[in-house]
């Protein structure tokens, strides 16, 4: 039995090293790391960040009826508890100004009129079609509020009547995002295709996906074009503002399993992109060639959404109350080196 044992050794010891190695990543490690962990009093999943007019008063909302609120521009954060049932998952809040809203589910919509000094409950329609996912603030009295199966609403009078934007729904969404000029894209649930929709359409547009691939998650890049991830850990960017405009389809960090789950444009050349297991890679050139901030990677989260307010301000937001936010000062030192 000793002899068999001696003779499979290598073997087996090969098959180790290969398991050991299955997960190890031959991506190039960033020169720099910008973000910094940030503690919070809170262990719940963060679903969206946003700020006020004057950029130091913030908020950030997640499941658990999960608010916090931050006075020194993200720095330090204090739960704010407004009284909320615990089961509902707050999924959006934008300002304009010192107006917001924050949007949940099953159906809550909240306005703010004094950068949150005081919050309102805006009543919600029993009839409305699917349950509230983004909300986007427009202006005085004014906003844009998205449903899970592409309902689109607009109002102007603080939530007391709203407009149609759209006449049919794309059917329940997987994930559903705007640009800056109001055009929508929507993924269904299975990731078997996805819909467009911009100001003026009655109804959504269908486009089959493009690979054998199921979609995770769509959404904008800063000029416009459309960006998708992919199962297996791809990513693609359009040719134009042509939503069936596919370029070649590129692989960040081919020789792992994590899920690629958000993208954001920091300028638009450097690209980063998070994922589960506290996967974040960054490129530098549009998407072409990729980085790995390994600095990152050991955080013991998944990583659902980049948010960039301006070039010098970012935020990740993952599960177990994990957020990093961006120092650029880091990229200036790297820059001016």
């Amino acid at each position: 039995m000793s002899a068999l044992f001696d003779k499979f050794k290598p073997v087996a010891l090969l098959l180790a090293v290969a398991l050991v190695c299955f997960g190890c990543s031959s991506v190039p490690s960033t020169q720099l790391n910008p973000w910094t962990p940030t503690v919070l009093p809170t262990d719940a999943t963060l679903l969206d960040i946003g700020f006020s007019g004057d950029g130091e008063r913030g908020w950030i909302v997640g499941n658990r009826a999960t608010i916090l609120e931050t006075h020194d521009g993200g720095t330090d954060w204090q739960e704010r508890d407004l009284g909320l049932d615990p089961k509902l998952k707050l999924t959006s809040v934008s300002f304009a100004g010192s107006e917001g809203w924050i949007a949940g589910q099953p159906s809550l919509l909240l306005h703010t009129t004094d950068s949150g000094d005081t919050w309102e409950r805006v009543r919600l329609s029993e009839k409305l079609p699917g349950v509230p996912v983004s909300v986007k603030a427009l202006g005085p009295n004014s906003t844009e509020m998205a449903t899970d199966i592409g309902a689109i609403y607009q109002t102007d009078d603080g939530g007391r009547t709203w407009q149609a934007q759209v006449q049919e729904a794309v059917g329940v969404a997987r994930t559903i995002a705007r640009s800056d000029d109001g055009r929508y894209v929507a993924v269904s649930a299975r990731g078997n295709f996805y819909s467009t929709w911009e100001p003026g359409m009655e109804a959504w547009e269908p486009h089959e996906r493009n690979s054998s691939r199921r979609v995770q998650a769509m959404g904008f890049g800063l000029d416009g074009r459309l960006w998708m991830l992919a199962r297996g850990g791809q990513i693609q960017f359009t040719a134009s503002d042509d939503p069936d405009s596919w370029e070649d389809p590129l692989y960040p960090e081919l020789s792992t399993s994590w899920g690629l789950l958000d993208v954001a444009y920091r300028t638009p050349e450097e690209v980063w992109v998070a994922g589960g297991s506290g996967n974040l890679l960054a490129s530098f050139d549009g998407g072409q060639t990729w980085q790995k901030d390994r600095a990152i990677e050991n955080t013991p989260a998944n990583l659902y959404r980049i948010v960039f307010l301006n070039p010098d301000r970012g935020f990740i937001l993952g599960n177990d109350g994990v957020l990093l936010k961006y120092d650029s000062a880091v990229e200036s030192v790297a820059e001016a080196g």
